[in-house]
C-alpha cells in the first residue's frame, strides 16, 4: 500500500511543472521503477508534451497510457505495449511479486485497458502484449504529420532502452 501511495503522490507532485512543448518518442523502452515513470509521465502531462509510442513500451513504460490524457499520447503501427505484475527485490537478491504496486499500476490504466488485461489473464509474471488493431482501439493512432515530423523535429526526445526490446518492437503487428 505504501508504494501505491508513493506512486500516486509522485504523479500529483509532478503535475505542477511548467509547460515545455516538446515530443517524447518511445521506441524501445523496457521499463523500470514505477515511481520514476509516474513522475516522468506526470511531468509530460503537466507540460503538454506529446508522447509518441513508436516501438516497444514495456512494464512501467505502459503507465503512459494511464497518466496522459488520450489527446496527448498516440501510437504508430510499430507500437507494442507489454504488461506484467510489479515486483520488488528481496533481501537475497531475487525478486518477488508486489501486489500493492501491481494494483496501483492497474488502477492507473483506463477501464478499457483494465478489461483487456483481465481478459488476457491479468497482471502476472508473464508479459502480455497489446499491439495492432487491439492497441489502436485503445490508444489513438498517430497521424501522418506526427510520424513524418519525428524524423526532423529538433525537440523530439527518444527513449530507447535495449537491443532486446528493439527486436520485440520489430515484430509485425497482429
Amino acid at each position: 500500500m505504501r508504494r501505491a501511495a508513493l506512486l500516486l503522490a509522485a504523479i500529483a507532485a509532478a503535475m505542477s511543472v511548467a509547460p515545455a512543448y516538446a515530443t517524447i518518442r518511445i521506441t524501445a523502452d523496457r521499463g523500470g521503477l514505477l515511481v520514476s515513470y509516474a513522475e516522468r509521465f506526470a511531468r509530460a502531462r503537466a507540460s503538454g508534451e506529446q508522447v509518441v509510442i513508436d516501438g516497444a513500451c514495456l512494464s512501467a513504460c505502459t503507465l503512459v497510457v494511464g497518466i496522459l490524457p488520450r489527446q496527448q499520447v498516440c501510437a504508430t503501427p510499430r507500437a507494442v505495449l507489454g504488461f506484467h505484475a510489479a515486483w520488488k527485490p528481496t533481501a537475497n537478491g531475487k525478486t518477488t511479486a508486489s501486489p500493492p504496486a501491481t494494483q496501483a499500476m492497474y488502477d492507473i490504466y483506463p477501464p478499457e485497458l483494465q478489461e483487456w488485461i483481465t481478459g488476457h489473464g491479468g497482471l502476472t509474471s508473464r508479459l502480455i502484449f497489446l499491439r495492432g488493431r487491439e492497441l489502436a482501439a485503445m490508444v489513438p493512432s498517430c497521424g501522418a504529420g506526427v510520424t513524418a515530423g519525428l524524423a526532423t523535429h529538433r525537440s523530439v526526445r527518444t527513449v530507447r532502452r535495449s537491443a532486446s526490446s528493439r527486436a520485440l518492437a520489430a515484430q509485425p503487428p497482429r
